[in-house]
């Protein structure tokens, strides 16, 4: 009887430590040596710790059982095999254990306690094999949420920038119609009035100032196709690069607006990248559009200049400035500008310069210097 409550207090140390243990062993999985052994060296291990717990259990004598170290092989084998050799060695456990008390001197061996033991030892070792195949299970689906996650993001990505490419050869395509159709229609039609004029010149002066007038709306309307599709299609961007579209749109806006806008930046720079440098110009666009229509500006200057890792696009103004608190609905213009320099991997921020004016500036950080789309 007292063996019997001997062998239960042992358990109940057992069953109070075994979320510990169950804690321990997840913790440390990955990085433990045993999860890359062969099945070979991992049994003679087992093995092996199985004999010296036994030894131990000899020299300490049958009184003092070191049943709850035999654990540790059998959690080794039903962990990192199966739970067919976790079941080999409570088995082989059970049996070294028995040898090591009736070598110590035990006077009896209670089949009880050896029944209590293996019931023990086997649930244990059924419940570790359960719990390993439920971490695999969660880490294979673990693995598989993620690589589609992983994949899920890349074609959103792949459709952003599949979207960006579509706009941006639409608005080409309708800027060149513009330019090409409506514009050249627009011409001709000047022409054809012009003549008009011209043949009317013998009669009333009333007359001659409405063919007058008549010419003035169709040159008007031909300024505005041309600016139409300048804001839709900015030749020069392919053709010379990003400087050159640049020191244009601030010569458009002195014409069109009389407003000083003025382009500063280190020639040098050269962007070869047609889909990063049209996005830079459409956030310039964008910028200084907002600067002319929103905040009543004298003066912009326009930047692009290298920062040290940096490229650096910064459109500085001195109208009535950028608003501290932002309203709830932001426009639309801020979150195309953001939208085109999240295109191109870029940063973009803007906020009151000073008391007066705002400051608009986008970030695009160059990997290296061997990168293909810059050069100095």
């Amino acid at each position: 009887m007292q063996t019997r409550l001997k062998v239960s207090d042992h358990f109940a140390v057992l069953l109070r430590g075994l979320p510990r243990v169950i804690n321990a062993i997840d913790a440390n999985l990955r990085r433990t040596a045993f999860a890359r052994v062969s099945r070979k060296s991992l049994v003679l291990t087992c093995l092996f710790l199985v004999c010296l717990v036994g030894y131990i259990d000899y020299l300490t004598g049958y009184e003092q059982s070191l049943l709850l170290f035999y654990l540790l092989p059998i959690s080794l084998a039903a962990w990192f095999d199966s739970l067919a050799l976790g079941f080999a060695i409570v088995i082989v456990s059970i049996l070294i254990w028995m040898l090591s008390d009736i070598a110590a001197g035990i006077p009896a061996v209670g089949f009880w306690n050896v029944g209590m033991v293996f019931a023990s030892y086997a649930l244990f070792a059924g419940v570790l094999s359960k719990l390993r195949t439920l971490i695999r299970e969660l880490d294979r689906r673990v693995q598989e949420r993620t690589m589609a996650l992983q994949r899920e993001v890349a074609e959103r990505e792949r459709l952003v920038q599949e979207i960006a490419r579509v706009a941006d050869r639409e608005r080409r395509r309708l800027g060149q119609d513009l330019h090409d159709s409506l514009g050249q229609h627009l011409t001709g039609t000047a022409l054809a009035a012009q003549v008009l004029k011209e043949k009317l010149a013998a009669r009333s002066a009333s007359e001659v100032a409405e063919a007058e007038k008549l010419v003035r709306y169709i040159e008007e309307g031909i300024d505005l196709t041309r600016n139409l599709a300048r804001g839709f299609f900015s030749p020069e961007l392919e053709a010379d690069g990003l400087m050159v579209a640049l020191k244009g749109l601030a010569e458009h806006i002195t014409e069109r607006f009389r407003i000083n806008c003025v382009f500063n930046g280190d020639e040098s720079i050269r962007i070869h990248d047609s889909t990063v440098a049209t996005q830079l110009y459409r956030i310039a666009q964008e910028a200084v559009a907002n600067s002319v229509k929103h905040a009543a500006a004298n003066r912009i200057d326009i930047r692009l200049e290298m920062d040290g890792p940096e490229l650096c696009l910064t459109v500085i103004d001195d109208g009535v400035g950028f608003p501290d608190k932002q309203p709830q609905t932001k426009g639309l213009g801020l979150h195309l500008m953001r939208h085109g320099a999240a295109l191109s991997d870029a940063t973009f921020d803007v906020r009151r310069n000073g008391l007066n004016g705002t400051i608009a500036t986008c970030k695009l950080r160059i990997p290296s210097h061997n990168d293909l789309r810059f050069t100095r």
